[in-house]
């Protein structure tokens, strides 16, 4: 089974990388298998590569199912 997070892009780079945010932890990734990726958008991480892009809803709805497994766990 493969796991992806959402994260906010919050600054790109020219080497295809980008520095992205979530939950507060700052991580660069690589986004060259994406395209039109802008500051601000979300996207789903694996394995520190950008898989897909995503919007805010999702990415709040996918935090939040995180939240309630790890609620469910304590």
């Amino acid at each position: 089974m493969c796991l992806g997070y959402p994260a906010k892009v919050i600054e790109i780079f020219e080497d295809k990388k980008a520095l992205l945010e979530y939950l507060g932890v700052k991580k660069m990734v690589n986004i060259a298998l994406l395209k039109n990726v802008s500051v601000g958008d979300y996207i789903l991480i694996h394995s520190g590569i950008a898989i897909e892009k995503i919007d805010q809803k999702e990415a709040e709805e996918i935090e939040k199912l995180f939240g309630e497994v790890q609620d469910a766990n304590s």
